[in-house]
């Protein structure tokens, strides 16, 4: 089965549901994630693209201006994809390598990952999981205390939760000698996108 989303109605590869197949393609693939969810995200995110951005509006020229233009020439932006992989230095601009490949796909990739980030960030609420700690000198300016039980009503609080919390999480799969549970990195251009998914899913009028 193609994975697809016509009419809102999700349809997933059964192979993916293999943990032998999906690890197997992973690597083949050069991907630091992939599960069903993230399958089933990502499609549920080109459904929602043209509800959230509707054709013709300016939600839609906000996104393409984010995005990029999804009316560039598919067929030709997947064939080149696969001969030659990914932009150097995409990660700097792309929450995945696939995401490069036409903007359908950088939209449905980062709609997943912000799917990802509030799903996390609601459950850690659920369990009253946060971060204290621990009190030593990291790389960068973000702090290591997180409380998800805050509710981070805006996509920046959201995102400054976020990374406490994951970097516990990570800490913790590696104690096991586990992949990092989160293993993503989210620069201010991927915040940027991020940030706009939050706003046109807040203002948009889902059909019921």
């Amino acid at each position: 089965m193609v994975p697809g989303h016509g009419e809102g109605v999700i349809t997933l590869s059964l192979d993916e549901t293999d943990p032998v197949h999906r690890e197997q393609m992973r690597v083949t693939m050069g991907e630091p994630y992939r599960t069903v969810l993230g399958h089933m995200r990502h499609e549920v995110a080109h459904y929602y693209q043209p509800i959230v951005a509707a054709p013709g509006s300016d939600d839609e020229r906000c996104s393409r201006e984010v995005f990029g233009d999804e009316r560039a020439d598919y067929q030709a932006a997947m064939d080149a994809y696969y001969e030659a992989g990914p932009p150097n230095g995409w990660e700097q601009s792309y929450v995945s390598a696939y995401a490069t490949m036409h903007p359908w796909e950088d939209w449905a990739e980062t709609f997943a990952h912000y799917l990802h980030i509030r799903d996390t960030l609601q459950t850690a609420a659920a369990y009253g999981l946060h971060s204290d700690g621990p009190s030593i000198p990291t790389a960068d300016e973000a702090t290591l205390t997180s409380d998800p039980e805050d509710s981070p009503s805006d996509v920046r609080s959201m995102l400054r939760a976020r990374v406490p919390l994951t970097y516990a999480l990570n800490a913790v799969s590696r104690s096991m000698g586990a992949p990092d549970l989160y293993p993503f990195v989210l620069t201010p251009v991927i915040e940027h996108k991020l940030t706009l998914i939050d706003q046109l899913v807040r203002k948009a009028r889902i059909p019921s």
